[in-house]
């Protein structure tokens, strides 16, 4: 067993079935990336750290929480990791939202091979009736134009929990024009340049 696969096992708790999945997905991952683009290809080389265990800090600040929304999923960061992370753990569920069908189909192909405990959803985020613990999403977009896509999910009840990058506080003070919001921001346990943005309600201001 790698390093870096060694490393993330000790991060996360994570069992043998869960490393083999993430194996898997790391496999169909690169061959699909090959035609579609939908990461990096450089970054597949730091795939353990830079994407999967990105994706996964995410459980240790919530918890608790068993149902997630996972915004524009694209390649399946960080949905399809908190799938296969809360495999087996009773009432997970994970939706994965894409407004893109080539990505939606992907991104089945994943949670039909791992029989996971996720949901493929094909249309635009805002437009979903989608009740979760935890909204949620990775370069999907600047936190302004995020949080109108989120809106929806926080007035059922939902946190937000976002992936950002260096940007994250320049970003928080251009979404308040628009948005009120109290926000808390965590360093990122994969790079610590990137930020965690934790939202526990949001609101239309104008």
């Amino acid at each position: 067993m790698s390093d870096a696969i060694q490393t993330f096992r000790a991060q996360t708790g994570a069992n043998d079935a869960n490393i083999a999945d993430l194996k898997t997905f790391l496999a169909m991952l690169t061959e699909a990336n090959a035609v579609m683009n939908l990461v990096g290809p450089d970054t597949l080389s730091d795939f353990w750290n830079r994407h999967a265990w990105d994706s996964a800090q995410l459980l240790d600040l919530a918890p608790e929480a068993k149902t997630w929304a996972d915004l524009g999923a694209g390649a399946g960061f960080p949905g399809v990791v908190l799938a296969i992370l809360l495999k087996g753990r009773p009432g997970a569920h994970v939706w994965l939202v894409d407004s893109l069908g080539k990505r939606c189909r992907f991104l089945q192909t994943i949670v039909d091979a791992l029989d996971l405990p996720a949901t493929v959803v094909n249309g635009r985020a805002e437009e979903q009736a989608i009740t979760v613990d935890i909204v949620t999403a990775r370069a999907v977009a600047a936190m302004e134009k995020l949080l109108g896509y989120a809106q929806p999910y926080f007035q059922r009840g939902a946190k937000g929990l976002f992936l950002k990058g260096e940007k994250a506080e320049a970003e928080l003070k251009e979404a308040r024009r628009v948005w009120q919001f109290e926000a808390e921001l965590t360093v990122s346990r994969s790079d610590p340049r990137g930020r965690i943005v934790s939202l526990g309600s949001l609101r239309r201001v104008r």
